[in-house]
C-alpha cells in the first residue's frame, strides 16, 4: 500500500480542514453548551458534498473513494464529533445500505435527497434490550394486504428526531432468528413513528439522539430494502462502513488532542519554563503522536482495502478498535497535559474527552471488535455456543 495522497486527496483534505476550522470549530463549543443540534451547520456540511460522499454522482453523491471520504471525516471529527456523527450516519449507514441493497427505483428516490441534505436519515437497529446481539430484534413486522405493519421500539438512534426516512430493522418470523430480520425504509411522517429526545448524555451534547416508539408504522412492499431475511446482512454491511467512519473521526480526535496539547504545553509556564520542556509531558505528547499515527495507518489501510475491493471486515474492526481506544487514551492524556484548564470547555480537549467515550460502544463495542478479530484468527465464533458451532 502506498500511503502518499494524490493531489486531489490533499486538496480535499485541506478544504475539509479549512471548512472545519471556519465553520465547525467556530460553532462547536456553544452548540455543546446549548445542547443544540445545529441544522444550519448540517446544511453547510451538505453543501460541501460531505453527506453521501461515497455515493456515485448518478445518484447525487460526490463519487469519492473511501480514503478520500475518511480524510474528510477525520477533519470534521477533529472539529466536532456531533457533526461527524451526522456524516457517519447519513453516509456510512443509511446511504451505503441503500446503495448496496436498494433497487434502482429506491436509489433514485432516496439517495439524491439524502446526499443533498434535503432529507436526513437514521439507522434503526439498536433496541432497549438489543445492542451487541443485533440479530435478536424485538421489533416486529407483520405482513398486511397493502404492505407491512411495524411495531416495537428503538434506542440510541442518532438523528432519530429529525430524520425524514428511517432504516428500521424488524423481525418478520422469530422462529427464523436472524434469517427472519428485514429492513424497511420507513417514512417518519406518520403518527405511529414517535421519537423522543434522549437527555442527560455524557457527551455529544450537540447531537440529535432519540428513543423511537413504533406503533403500527406502515411500510409498502416497495419500502422493503433487499428481501425478507436480508436485514441482518444489511446491518452488518452498513456497520462495516460505519466502523470505518468512526475510526476516521477518532483519528481526528487523536490529532486534535495532540495539536492542542503541543500548543498548550509550549505556552504554559511552570517553574520558570514551558511545561513542554518537562520530560514527562514530552513522554505523553510522544505517545499521543505514536497512537495517532498508528490509528491513521490502520484506518487508511481499511479504506485502501475497501477501495480496491478486497475483504476488509477484520481490518475495519482492527481500525475501529484501535482508533477508538487510542482516541479515549489521547483525550485523557490531553486533559492531564492541560491540568485544571482542561477540565472546563475553554479548551476543546474537555469536549473531546466527553464525546469520545461513546465511540468504543457504538457500531460494535470494543469487545465485539475483539471477537471479530479473534474469530478471524482462530476460525471459531465465540458468540456461538461450542456445541452448536
Amino acid at each position: 500500500m502506498d500511503f502518499s495522497l494524490t493531489d486531489e486527496q490533499r486538496l480535499m483534505r485541506e478544504t475539509a480542514r479549512r471548512f472545519t476550522d471556519n465553520e465547525i470549530v467556530a460553532a462547536a463549543k456553544q452548540n455543546a453548551r446549548d445542547q443544540r443540534f445545529d441544522l444550519d451547520l448540517v446544511r453547510k456540511i451538505a453543501d460541501q458534498g460531505y453527506l453521501g460522499a461515497i455515493v456515485p454522482r448518478e445518484y447525487g453523491g460526490a463519487g469519492l473513494d473511501y480514503l478520500s471520504y475518511g480524510l474528510i471525516v477525520e477533519e470534521v471529527g477533529r472539529g466536532d464529533s456531533a457533526m461527524r456523527t451526522v456524516i457517519s450516519v447519513q453516509t456510512s449507514l443509511v446511504c451505503s445500505a441503500i446503495l448496496r441493497w436498494g433497487t434502482e427505483e429506491q436509489k433514485h428516490h432516496y439517495l439524491p435527497k439524502l446526499c443533498s441534505g434535503e432529507w436526513l436519515g437514521c439507522f434503526g437497529l439498536t433496541e432497549p434490550d438489543t445492542g451487541s446481539d443485533a440479530a435478536n430484534q424485538r421489533t416486529r413486522a407483520t405482513k398486511t394486504d397493502d404492505g407491512w405493519s411495524i411495531s416495537g421500539a428503538k434506542m440510541w438512534i442518532s438523528m432519530g428526531n429529525t430524520a425524514k426516512v428511517a432504516l428500521i430493522f424488524a423481525q418478520t418470523d422469530p422462529a427464523k432468528k436472524h434469517k427472519g430480520v428485514a429492513c424497511f425504509l420507513v417514512d417518519t411522517d406518520q403518527d405511529g413513528y414517535q421519537p423522543s429526545e434522549i437527555h442527560g448524555k455524557m457527551g455529544l451534547h450537540a447531537s440529535d439522539t432519540a428513543a423511537i416508539s413504533l406503533d403500527d408504522v406502515r411500510a409498502t412492499d416497495d419500502q422493503l430494502l433487499g428481501e425478507v431475511g436480508d436485514g441482518f446482512k444489511i446491518a452488518m454491511s452498513a456497520l462495516d462502513s460505519g466502523r470505518f467512519s468512526v475510526a476516521s473521526g477518532c483519528v481526528g480526535i487523536c490529532q486534535g488532542c495532540l495539536d492542542e496539547s503541543v500548543s498548550y504545553a509550549k505556552e504554559r509556564v511552570q517553574f520558570g519554563r514551558p511545561i513542554a520542556s518537562f520530560q514527562l509531558v514530552q513522554a505523553m505528547i510522544a505517545e499521543m503522536r505514536v497512537k495517532t499515527d498508528a490509528a491513521r495507518m490502520l484506518t487508511w489501510r481499511a479504506g485502501w482495502l475497501k477501495d480496491t475491493g478486497q475483504p476488509n471486515t477484520t481490518e475495519t474492526s482492527i481500525a475501529k478498535y484501535f482508533a477508538t481506544e487510542a482516541a479515549v487514551w489521547c483525550a485523557n492524556e490531553a486533559i492531564q497535559v492541560h491540568g485544571g484548564a482542561g477540565y472546563v470547555d475553554d479548551h476543546p480537549v474537555e469536549r473531546y474527552f466527553r464525546d469520545v467515550r461513546v465511540t468504543t460502544l457504538y457500531e460494535g463495542t470494543s469487545q465485539i471488535q475483539k471477537l471479530i478479530i479473534g474469530r478471524a484468527e482462530t476460525g471459531i465464533n465465540a458468540l456461538v455456543p461450542t456445541a452448536a458451532a
